[in-house]
């Protein structure tokens, strides 16, 4: 009989173990202390002007994320659902010095890309920009994923291409940055809060969260700060 109960107690032991390492598990998988940042530059008819603040954005950025992080940059043109729209792009080394290199090297290609624009694309692909940007930053599996998207929000296909469907943007933060008004706004200034609820209903029914900020004084609320 005593037998028995020590084989129960045993067993009971055992379980109890078990239960608190499957718990001490799931604990130690909390979300990754990493963020991804994904920006994307409206290249489209006389926005192009507007890209000396899309810098100061980029600068912002390099300066706030650390090793671990990742960033990119990439047009928004007549078709950019494509590799060949990336300006740049890296993932920080842990070691600061080779950090810093990388991020040198980052802000040359996108001054070199900003100073050869002379002339805009013809059409807007924004949301072939998004899906491409929302792949990039899933890939990167960091804990906090950001689409900013540097636009006045127009988009302007091209004959024959298809964007009129749900977009996955799951767990992803899509920040509207620098939404201009257009000349056609002033006609109608409708236009321009259409084009704001347009985009915020697209992310939001593809599981993400969207925000809008024009203040560009404001940069230090556009990530998350570890």
């Amino acid at each position: 009989m005593s037998q028995s109960k020590g084989n129960v107690k045993t067993r009971l032991m055992l379980s109890i173990m078990m239960t608190m390492g499957v718990l001490l598990a799931g604990c130690g998988e909390g979300k990754p202390n990493s963020r991804a940042v994904y920006l994307l530059l409206d290249t489209s008819g006389t926005y192009t002007q507007e890209l000396a603040k899309a810098q100061a954005i980029m600068n912002y950025l390099l300066a706030t994320l650390n090793s671990g992080d990742s960033i990119a940059i990439a047009r928004i043109d007549s078709g950019s659902f494509s590799e060949k729209d990336i300006i740049a792009k890296a993932t920080f080394d842990i070691r600061p010095s080779t950090a810093n290199d990388q991020k040198r090297l980052f802000k040359h290609k996108v001054d070199e890309f900003v100073a050869q624009v002379k002339f805009g694309s013809r059409n807007t692909d924004i949301t072939g920009g998004l899906i491409q940007a929302s792949d990039f930053v899933n890939e990167t599996n960091a804990g906090d994923k950001y689409v900013l998207i540097f636009s006045d929000l127009e988009e302007d296909l091209q004959k024959g291409h298809v964007r009129d469907f749900p977009i996955d943007v799951q767990g992803i933060q899509v920040v509207a940055l620098n939404v201009t008004k257009l000349r056609s706004d002033n006609v109608d200034p409708r236009d321009y809060k259409k084009r704001l609820t347009h985009w915020q209903e697209r992310v939001k029914q593809g599981g993400g969260e969207w925000r809008v900020v024009n203040d560009l004084e404001r940069l230090d609320a556009l990530i998350a700060m570890h």
